[in-house]
């Protein structure tokens, strides 16, 4: 597929490529993972935030229960 100009085309990209790569999911469950995840490592993207070191807080937080970090731009957390 070539690359437009269309901006939300030019957003999904990434995804439509994981996707082709990966053969997708195998479950409604793993459909929910991927959207998820895929939505959280491009918000955090886009405010230019380290991907992996977010979704560690994240990970970090539910284990020792406590507030998880927020991708919310005008979150004072």
């Amino acid at each position: 597929m070539e690359p437009t100009n269309n901006h939300g085309e030019r957003e999904i990209r990434a995804f439509v490529l994981w996707r082709k790569r990966s053969f997708g999911t195998q479950s409604e469950r793993g459909n929910v993972f991927a959207e998820n995840l895929m939505t959280v490592a491009h918000t955090a993207r886009k405010q230019n935030k380290n991907v992996l070191r977010f979704l560690t807080a994240c990970c970090n937080a539910q284990h020792d229960k406590t507030e998880a970090p927020s991708l919310f731009a005008n979150a004072t957390a």
